[in-house]
């Protein structure tokens, strides 16, 4: 069997295993192994969702979340005495294995799903439930002593469980991007620091502008992308209002009072998350606006890297009739034809981590747009796609970082010739001589590919020392002049 996104896809095979077990529910019956940890949900979800051919183990730290949903659940339960204290530990303890990296190949739903992600949740359910039934002694699919749905998402619904399992996933990966981030920066500014006397040229729309230092330019990409950091940080806070006790709609059907507070305080212990209970559980049972900040965010942070991966490239290029006035560190052959030719292969790859990201951002758009009435089905999609994209864009800050930015440097004589040989430094001279008196020098500078210095001095505008101190470089840039 193929699925339709072209990855093979086969069920799970049960040959070899040995004695089976016969699982009932409302489509009627299956077999599973009899020591199998998933359950009937799981199997029928797996054959239904042949997609994508990526398994919700691909994402640990929702599977992680998942458990920690379920331990905050049981042990919420047992406090407010709805649940007996043996199941409830039996829970907790399988949980507790589940976020330590145990069973997590039990997670074999695909990432994407119809059902709002119920199928999700029945497979953490399922294996949570068959995990603590070892515990307290009875055979795996012995639902009677310890149910999936009874027990382990008692008090809970899909609708409740899940997109708060998304949202402390989503917390913890954003967390992971936010240090990543910061190695990033601290790079660029370690980088700021070595190049600060680097007199070179800036330039605007790609054409000549007024002398600045290689230190400035590096200082400004380490504050862009701390920026970016407080923006992802800030949007991390808003994925800690959850919606645990709302249930189907967020009318709180089948769960106790109490349920609400009791589940969000275990949680926060638990996962040291600072969740807190929605303001409004029927508005956050439906609401993803979480979901769009926290891509945003992200979007905002790609689109800055291209633009910055793209300025390392121009910098970088030549080494000959290019810019060149950056060497990128040479990690590999760039060409299978062109001896000696060395390409900017972190910089190329990071920016199609960042394309990735902005296109994640636009099937967040739709998946959100599409929610109607008291839930939006296609959160499955917003959560394996963000949950990709901050990964991919945690490596890509810490490769930039470590494997490109790390060991940049500059040819400091040719950047300080394109300065002092631009016509643009004729904009120095603008309140001595005059705009007009300053375009006639800066053209002439052009066609006759001398200095602004030689011909000023020709046409006697200044005194020679004047002159000198006026259209020194590093003057221009706020440096000391030598």
């Amino acid at each position: 069997m193929t699925s339709t996104s072209g990855h093979s896809f086969s069920p799970p095979s049960f040959e070899g295993r040995g004695s089976l077990r016969t699982e009932h529910d409302l489509i009627g019956d299956r077999d599973l192994p009899a020591d199998a940890y998933i359950g009937i949900h799981t199997l029928r979800a797996v054959e239904n969702f042949p997609l994508s051919g990526i398994p919700l183990s691909a994402h640990p730290e929702l599977v992680s979340a998942l458990a920690s949903v379920k331990q905050a659940a049981a042990l919420a339960n047992r406090d407010l005495g709805v649940l007996d204290p043996e199941r409830a530990e039996a829970i907790a303890r399988a949980c507790e294995e589940i976020r330590e990296g145990a069973l997590h190949d039990h997670f074999l739903v695909d990432v994407l799903q119809g059902g709002a992600g119920t199928s999700t949740n029945m497979n953490a359910n399922e294996v949570v439930a068959n995990r603590a039934l070892d515990f307290i002694g009875a055979a795996r699919g012995d639902y009677a002593r310890l149910s999936p749905n009874d027990h382990v998402n008692l008090g809970q619904s899909t609708n409740d469980a899940y997109p708060t399992a998304v949202k402390t996933a989503l917390y913890t990966a954003a967390r992971g991007l936010s240090l990543a981030q910061g190695v990033l920066a601290d790079a660029f500014a370690d980088r700021a620091h070595a190049f600060a006397d680097v007199v070179k040229l800036g330039r605007t729309q790609l054409q000549d502008a007024v002398p600045m230092t290689l230190g400035q330019e590096f200082a400004a990409f380490a504050l862009g992308v701390r920026d970016d950091t407080a923006a992802i940080e800030h949007a991390a806070r808003a994925l800690c209002e959850i919606n645990m006790g709302g249930t189907a709609i967020g009318t709180g059907l089948n769960t106790h009072p109490g349920f609400a507070e009791a589940c969000t305080g275990h949680l926060a212990r638990v996962t040291g998350i600072p969740v807190r209970p929605a303001r409004d559980l029927v508005e956050a049972t439906q609401g993803v606006g979480a979901f769009i900040e926290l891509s945003g965010a992200l979007r905002r942070f790609a689109l800055r890297l291209v633009k910055v991966c793209n300025d390392l490239r121009l910098l970088a290029s030549g080494p000959q009739a290019g810019f060149a006035e950056i060497r990128l560190p040479e990690l590999q052959a760039g060409s299978s034809i062109m001896p000696g030719k060395v390409n900017p292969v972190i910089p190329e790859a990071v920016t199609q981590v960042c394309y990735d990201a902005i296109g994640a951002d636009a099937a967040v758009a739709m998946a959100a747009q599409a929610g109607q009435l008291q839930l939006n089905a296609f959160e499955p999609l917003i959560a394996h796609v963000l949950l990709t994209a901050l990964r991919r864009m945690t490596a890509a800050c810490r490769l930039l970082a470590e494997r490109c930015v790390a060991g940049i440097e500059a040819d400091a004589e040719r950047t300080y010739a394109h300065a002092s040989g631009s016509a643009v430094l004729a904009t120095a001279l603008n309140p001595v001589i005059g705009y007009r008196r300053s375009t006639e020098l800066a053209r002439r500078c052009v066609v006759e590919r001398r200095t602004v210095r030689d011909l000023a001095g020709e046409a006697r505008v200044l005194p020679s020392e004047q002159l000198d101190g006026i259209l020194d470089p590093r003057r221009l840039t706020g440096l000391q002049p030598d």
